[in-house]
């Protein structure tokens, strides 16, 4: 699977975020709505660019139980959703029911891949909030490890753990890297950064990238920037 730039739609309504895909003329980019957006809008808001012809990664990041999450699941699957994702601590259990229930009829079924740490969170965080003094490294991999064992296709981890998480689950498991930036960008509430080509050459196979395209003075060309940085 070739490499991509998806575009987080972190808008509050569907108003503004057709607007700003409107900019794109000519370009269909791979899209991720999260829950702002999609508690905003509701499933309407992902047949829209469905219909638009564009790629979508539903953002939920379902943790609960096993049964609700694979209810939950046959929901989504039916809106024609292309990649949709789960908390890794959720645990295996839950994991495999999110996959049972995104089978549909016709044996098909959207990518799934598991949040292994937020890129939000570094060593600190996790040892004094969430009591896991292991290395987020580690942390991670094991995360990843357990969702590759329970059938998933890949994580969301930060660049930084990308390599590490290929080394351990094989070069096909894919690896959905947020926390992306421009070299001298703003990180704001990201710890665990990267550029778009240093997330290349770590080996990730998504780079999702939000803020550094949406709040852009001309998304566009940020935009090619980073397809030409990560994709080449």
């Amino acid at each position: 699977m070739g490499k991509d730039v998806i575009i987080a739609c972190d808008f509050p309504n569907a108003g503004e975020t057709l607007a700003f895909l409107d900019r794109f003329s000519g370009r269909k980019p791979f899209v991720k709505i999260g829950m702002e957006l999609f508690y905003g809008e509701g499933p309407d808001i992902v047949r829209a660019l469905k219909q638009r012809g564009h790629r979508v990664f539903l953002d939920l990041k379902l943790h609960d139980i096993p049964n609700t999450v694979k209810r939950a699941m046959q929901v989504l699957s039916r809106l024609e959703i292309d990649m949709v994702n789960v908390h890794a601590a959720g645990a295996a259990p839950m994991m495999q029911a999110a996959l049972e229930g995104l089978r549909r009829p016709d044996g098909t079924r959207p990518l799934l891949i598991a949040v292994t740490q937020l890129t939000s969170t570094d060593q600190t965080i996790m040892e004094r909030d969430l009591l896991i003094e292991k290395p987020i490294d580690a942390v991670v991999s094991h995360y990843a490890k357990t969702a590759k064992a329970a059938g998933l296709d890949g994580v969301v981890c930060s660049p930084l753990e990308a390599q590490g998480v290929h080394k351990s689950c094989g070069a096909d498991f894919l690896t959905v890297t947020p926390g992306v930036r421009f070299a001298g960008g703003e990180h704001a509430d990201q710890k665990r950064v990267m550029t778009p080509a240093q997330a290349k050459l770590a080996g990730s196979d998504y780079i999702v990238v939000g803020r550094p395209i949406t709040a852009a003075s001309d998304p566009v060309a940020a935009y090619e920037k980073c397809i030409a940085e990560f994709v080449g």
